[in-house]
């Protein structure tokens, strides 16, 4: 038995030897491959971040000059509400003055008729009447149409300011 034993031996090792070289040639690839791989997946990284980074920067760029965009659309919309605004102060002394000569027409009107002849002063009271309750009426219609106009006129400042930030931003 011994010499079989020893016979075999040589064999054995050989084989041994052979599957001990195969094991460590095969680790050797896998860690060259792992190592190709790596530097691939590191390159493709680098590259995505440098992408991501030109990519956030542009998009800022574009933001910031959208903003800029609405902050100059909206500095203008407040001027233009703010020249609505100084129009409607103008109208609203205008029509004061307006009113002011309507009532002291209604006062000339109600204290120099009184007396002149007893037969046509019914008729003058009547006529002064009317005349007073048509400068109300009057009065109240120009008051009424001075808010109106102002508003109508900070709406449609307010309207083209909003068209004006929506067509900044490419709408």
């Amino acid at each position: 038995m011994n010499p079989l034993w020893l016979r075999i031996l040589p064999y054995i090792a050989a084989v041994a030897i052979v599957l001990v070289g195969l094991f460590m040639a095969y680790g050797h690839g896998q860690s060259v491959t792992d190592a190709e791989w790596q530097v691939k997946w590191s390159a493709r990284d680098t590259m995505d971040a440098t992408a991501k980074a030109a990519n956030e920067s542009t998009e800022r760029a574009k933001e910031q000059a959208r903003q800029q965009t609405i902050n100059k659309v909206i500095q203008d919309g407040q001027q233009i509400i703010d020249q609505a605004t100084a129009d409607a102060s103008t109208a609203r002394a205008s029509a004061g003055s307006l009113q002011l000569t309507v009532d002291r027409l209604t006062d000339q009107l109600s204290t120099g008729q009184a007396g002149v002849n007893s037969c046509t002063t019914a008729a003058s009271q009547a006529a002064t009447r009317a005349v007073m309750v048509f400068a109300d009426v009057l009065k109240r219609a120009d008051q009424r149409a001075g808010d109106l106009a102002a508003d109508a006129d900070q709406g449609r400042s307010r309207g083209v300011t909003c068209e004006r930030a929506y067509e900044g931003l490419g709408g």
